[in-house]
């Protein structure tokens, strides 16, 4: 079941006399009958002897460095040597300093670095065994997510573990234990002291991987998510007399993408966005029928704006997916507006961003149990939508082209000549 490539590196650190392990989620996955996305590997050799043994490798990373091991068509495999700690844990020495260097340790303490038990299982290539320090085969048996270690001090060294076990569990259907669950609650507003940039880049993950309604769930459920998003508690928090009502409307929204992302049709992170941001804009808009109709629409972008950048800001979302995930969100009421017309303009067609904001509406109208319009259907790909019918045609958006003969030639403007007109005055 492993990969050929990763085979070939644990083969050679082997032959070499390394220890050579193949480690994490990969482990986990094969013991649960999954195909892993990636294999990772670990040795108690150096970055720089890796390197040496590889030189189809480079050393990356600054705080704990590791090599990547290319292979051809893009296969990379991580090797990492085994450390003492994680990466985000700050050790203080007992002058009062900060050890921030690499730490690197032994097999054993590299696996009770590692976040939860049945992630902390290593494969040994030498004997074909399963090496495990930390209880993640009864785990495992039991279908419980638990972390390794004291979940509070787990914690409190690096609150980004709390999305982590959320991940886990929705990923695996595994219960979370209830030691591990408790400390959640308990510790879920210190994840605002992580940084931005990391926070950001675990949820996007959760969004993506095909399982975002599960886990949305069990950050509703734990209050981690109002913890990520304070502005969200008007909307999902106990001031909201609705707030079953709104989560369940997120949920179905995510239900939807999972569809997708398990057909082999992944929705881009603009509009992961956009679809997060709709329960939040529905409560922080309001209607104003007194005003015009081009009057309503810039009061609908102006607040939308507002409330993309009171939401998102903090978060370090790249610009470029705010930008868009804006443009998808402001181009709804023109949407509608084509489908009461019943047509949709062909500069609009030609947008770059029109499918993504067709496929934003069709998933909103799902949710809400309606149909998506033929006119939307026919602006793009039919199969992007699974609930799509099949049979309908794709209009052309090919621009016409004109023949130079058939072009008339405009005649020149003669010009006016200026002074007293010729006859009578």
């Amino acid at each position: 079941m492993i990969d050929e490539e990763a085979l070939k590196v644990l083969y050679r650190l082997h032959r070499q006399g390394y220890l050579a392990y193949l480690v994490g989620g990969s482990v986990r996955d094969f013991l649960l009958g999954k195909i892993p996305k990636d294999s990772d590997v670990a040795t108690n050799a150096h970055p720089h002897e890796i390197n040496v043994l590889f030189r189809n490798s480079r050393i990356i990373g600054r705080r704990f460095r590791l090599a990547h091991v290319f292979f051809h068509g893009g296969k990379v495999i991580e090797v990492s040597t085994f450390r003492s700690r994680s990466e985000f844990e700050e050790v203080e020495s007992a002058d009062g300093t900060i050890i921030r260097k690499d730490s690197f340790g032994t097999p054993e303490e590299d696996a009770l670095r590692r976040d939860i038990t049945i992630n902390g299982l290593f494969y040994n290539i030498a004997d074909f065994s399963i090496i495990d320090y930390v209880g993640g085969m009864a785990d495992l048996g039991q279908k419980i997510i638990r972390t390794i270690g004291d979940p509070n001090e787990r914690f409190q060294q690096d609150p980004v573990r709390m999305i982590r076990v959320i991940r886990h569990a929705a990923r695996t259907g595994f219960t979370i234990d209830d030691g591990t669950y408790r400390a959640i609650l308990d510790h879920r507003d210190e994840i605002r002291t992580c940084s931005p940039s990391r926070v950001r880049d675990e949820f996007l993950r959760d969004l993506r991987e095909g399982v975002s309604e599960a886990s949305l769930r069990l950050m509703l459920q734990t209050n981690l998510l109002l913890s990520i998003f304070p502005d969200f508690e008007r909307v999902f928090g106990d001031r909201n007399p609705f707030k079953w009502k709104d989560r369940e409307y997120l949920l179905s929204l995510f239900h939807l993408v999972d569809d997708l992302n398990q057909r082999g049709k992944p929705v881009s992170d603009a509009v992961l966005l956009a679809l997060f941001l709709t329960p939040f804009l529905h409560a922080t808009s309001h209607e104003h029928p007194f005003l015009g109709e081009r009057e309503r629409y810039l009061y609908f972008v102006e607040t939308t704006h507002l409330a993309m950048h009171q939401a998102l800001i903090p978060f370090s979302i790249p610009k470029g997916i705010r930008e868009a995930a804006f443009q998808i969100l402001i181009s709804q009421p023109r949407l509608k507006r084509f489908v009461e017309q019943g047509m949709m303009p062909k500069k609009w067609r030609t947008r770059k961003y029109i499918q993504d904001a067709v496929l934003f509406y069709g998933i909103v109208a799902q949710a809400k149990g309606a149909e998506v319009p033929g006119i939307l259907r026919r602006a793009v790909p039919v199969d992007l939508l699974p609930w799509w019918p099949k049979e309908i045609e794709i209009p052309s958006l090919e621009k016409k082209r004109f023949s130079p003969v058939a072009r008339r030639k405009r005649r020149r403007r003669s010009k006016k000549k200026f002074g007293p007109p010729h006859g009578n005055p």
